[in-house]
């Protein structure tokens, strides 16, 4: 758990939000041009074992290709194009690894909030993989990403593989339990649908000695009303209207 929070407080969705097509390359290029220090992506396992940038199970939304994301080789991913649905400048471009994304982001001492994002059926094996990846990869930097997931397993995974970064539990409901797994995980934030946050709720985390975290952030009465709450750092999509930090 981080006793001091390395982190900026703005933080952009999946590079720039949807000013580029997500989880590409050319999104996070996008977004450090708006002036943002850290970035959220998210991480799967090729069928062969290889993270890559996706945020869906399937690969119709955001490529040109098709089924489940997580039954495919890397070969056959990289060949996709990520870019053509979200608008004809960007036709052509690839699916990214997260080391390629790690490599671009380390060399430019830029930040990474990675997710990770499971096919269900290996939860535990994703974060296993995507941990041990960030710990070689990060291993002279002088602040580690940030590993979150929504999937308590994923996060088990991580632990395991890598308990020296620091971990996240993502909610979008308070479900029962949700605090004494972040504790178990040894997280050092919670990171919540934003309209969950109140008084009483960033107390409660803050006394567990655990950062509030908020997404996805795109109003600007909804990052005021955070800000006032006293909360620790806002994913958004609003790379144009909010500033970087």
């Amino acid at each position: 758990m981080l006793t001091d929070w390395p982190y900026p407080f703005w933080i952009a969705h999946r590079g720039a939000g949807k000013l580029a097509p997500e989880n590409t390359l050319a999104a996070f290029h996008l977004g450090a041009r708006h002036g943002y220090r850290m970035f959220e992506c998210d991480a799967k396992l090729s069928a062969d074992g290889v993270p890559f940038l996706l945020h869906d199970s399937t690969l119709e939304r955001t490529t040109s290709g098709h089924g489940s994301a997580g039954e495919q080789p890397w070969s056959a991913l990289a060949r996709l194009d990520a870019g053509s649905w979200h608008s004809r400048g960007y036709a052509g471009e690839p699916i990214p690894t997260l080391e390629n994304l790690a490599r671009w982001c380390l060399a430019n001492r830029l930040l990474l909030d990675i997710e990770i994002k499971p096919t269900p059926g290996v939860e535990e094996r994703t974060g296993e993989v995507v941990a041990a990846l960030a710990a070689r990869l990060w291993q002279a930097a002088p602040v580690p990403p940030l590993l979150t997931s929504f999937r308590p397993e994923a996060l088990l995974g991580a632990l395991k593989a890598a308990p020296q970064l620091p971990r996240g539990l993502l909610l979008d409901t308070l479900w029962d339990g949700c605090f004494g797994y972040a504790e178990q995980l040894k997280c050092s934030a919670i990171v919540c649908n934003h309209a969950l946050w109140d008084a009483a709720l960033v107390a409660r985390v803050h006394g567990l000695g655990l950062r509030a975290l908020s997404y996805t952030v795109n109003d600007e009465w909804a990052a005021e009303r955070l800000i006032a709450l006293g909360t620790d750092g806002i994913v958004t999509d609003r790379v144009d209207l909010f500033a970087g930090d």
